[in-house]
């Protein structure tokens, strides 16, 4: 465990990953003196990017894989692993490629696991919003003003103006990368009650900013960006394909800041598994991105429409964060015009090398 927070060493799975690799540089400037280690696969294009950053800072980078436990139990001890690892695509899984979410997902923490229970290491585990079932939520949901929000009449325990807290149930379908996490979170609970160290999960809601290589089906807050400023195809996809459906968003500064807090106070948080989102303050329905994207970027683009419905998608997602406000005191900064004022500017920044990454 976190002793003394400059003098630790501390490992980030999925460590040259958009999540990873902004906590790594974050908690390194931080602590100077602290030993950070990125583990990373290098799966997804373009996190080969961020090497040279990672190098440059001081931060370790291992090439290696959580699904294989001999690249995790080769390690030195650690003081604390933040499990940002993941296949994180709703969509995976839907066009019978099963293998590699799960392996990833769920073997991936088990290997992590049997590494933090050797070394009674502190764990903050990223898990996801997409654990709450998606019939409940969109069941208990319907357009209101050209977006989605929850029906007045739903009465639906956890839902709530706020959005979605942690006592929705849990029953229903949720996706493969969903019911992986939710799966993951048990074994950390049963884990640790056998070795007895300290964690906390954090089921993020969607999270942007530099360095999110974003796709269509992860990321879509960069997709949408970058689609404005290159003058790039784009539709809404479901539910009449109107861009009715509505998210949070989180800029991953905020994210870095819950923590490096979780991990300067852990005796706090440890055992709780939390919400963390850009919150109802932070939200807007597809359409409402586009028009965002349109006014930073001054440009407006042609955005098409298939009304066909996408297997796992949600109508409405605000992520409620009253617990964890209430228990860390943490709550996000950054509202949507600084999260796309930050994005867009890192796009124009490195715009040769991102096209070739980001262009479909």
């Amino acid at each position: 465990m976190i002793q003394d927070p400059a003098t630790s060493t501390v490992l980030i799975t999925g460590g040259a990953g958009f999540v990873g690799s902004s906590f790594a540089l974050h908690w390194k400037a931080r602590y100077p003196g602290s030993r950070v280690i990125a583990l990373d696969n290098l799966k997804r294009r373009g996190s080969e990017l961020n090497l040279a950053r990672l190098k440059q800072a001081g931060v370790t980078f291992v090439h290696g894989d959580v699904r294989q436990a001999t690249d995790l139990m080769s390690l030195p001890t650690i003081d604390a692993l933040v499990e940002c690892s993941a296949e994180p695509s709703v969509m995976a899984g839907y066009d019978g490629s099963t293998r590699y979410v799960v392996d990833t997902n769920l073997l991936g923490t088990v290997n992590c696991l049997e590494l933090v229970a050797r070394d009674k290491a502190d764990l903050v585990f990223l898990s996801t919003s997409r654990v709450y079932p998606m019939d409940a939520i969109n069941n208990a949901c319907a357009v209101q003003d050209g977006r989605f929000a929850p029906r007045p009449d739903a009465a639906v325990t956890g839902l709530s103006a706020e959005g979605v807290a942690e006592d929705f149930p849990l029953h229903g379908l949720r996706s493969l990368y969903g019911t992986t996490k939710l799966a993951s979170e048990l074994l950390i609970a049963e884990y640790a009650a056998i070795h007895g160290f300290r964690w906390v999960v954090d089921r993020c809601g969607v999270i942007a900013g530099p360095w999110q290589m974003g796709k269509t089906d992860q990321g879509f807050i960069i997709l949408w960006l970058s689609r404005h400023l290159w003058d790039l195809p784009l539709r809404y996809t479901g539910y009449g394909g109107k861009g009715a459906q509505v998210r949070d968003a989180m800029h991953v500064e905020d994210l870095c800041e819950l923590v490096q807090l979780q991990l300067e106070g852990m005796d706090r948080v440890s055992g709780h598994v939390l919400n963390a989102g850009g919150g109802v303050a932070n939200a807007d329905a597809l359409h409402g991105f586009t028009e965002r994207c349109a006014r930073i970027t001054g440009r407006t683009i042609q955005v098409g429409s298939d009304p066909a419905d996408r297997p796992g998608d949600l109508k409405y997602y605000v992520t409620d964060n009253r617990r964890i406000t209430a228990l860390t005191g943490w709550a996000p900064k950054r509202d949507l015009d600084t999260l796309l004022g930050d994005s867009l500017a890192w796009l124009r920044q490195h715009e040769d090398q991102l096209r070739v990454i980001l262009t479909p």
